[in-house]
């Protein structure tokens, strides 16, 4: 089992940006495809982006963030990051990293253990 602390959220202006960060400690950070997920209220989770574990040879984005985030990992440090560009409204939400054992998912139940998450807040 991975734990999985996020933290980077907070309020900003729309076209503002944020880089959110999610230290891993307990089984070998590297050896996992990691992903990260939004939920808005009301919402069900959404894939946001996720990278593969070889130090991010593959990456993947959901449609409405790509080229705005960018999703980078820190084997080093144990520590995955989504850089956040050009934030909209509509990017509000709680945002949870999540750590694949399976390569490289792009849905929730690809995903075995997840963090707390972290609100993100955009004003218009």
């Amino acid at each position: 089992q991975v734990q999985l602390i996020e933290s980077g959220g907070g309020l900003v202006q729309a076209g503002g940006s944020l880089r959110l960060s999610c230290v891993a400690s307990g089984r070998t950070f590297s050896g996992y495809g990691m992903g990260w997920f939004r939920q808005a209220p009301g919402k069900e989770r959404e894939f946001v982006a996720a990278i593969s574990w070889d130090s991010g040879s593959s990456t993947y984005y959901a449609d409405s963030v790509k080229g705005r985030f960018t999703i980078s990992r820190d084997n080093a440090k144990n520590t995955l990051y989504l850089q956040m560009n050009s934030l909209k409204p509509e990017d509000t939400a709680v945002y949870y990293c999540a750590a694949t054992a399976n390569g490289l998912g792009l849905y929730t139940d690809e995903y075995n253990d997840w963090g707390q998450g972290t609100q993100v807040t955009v004003s218009s």
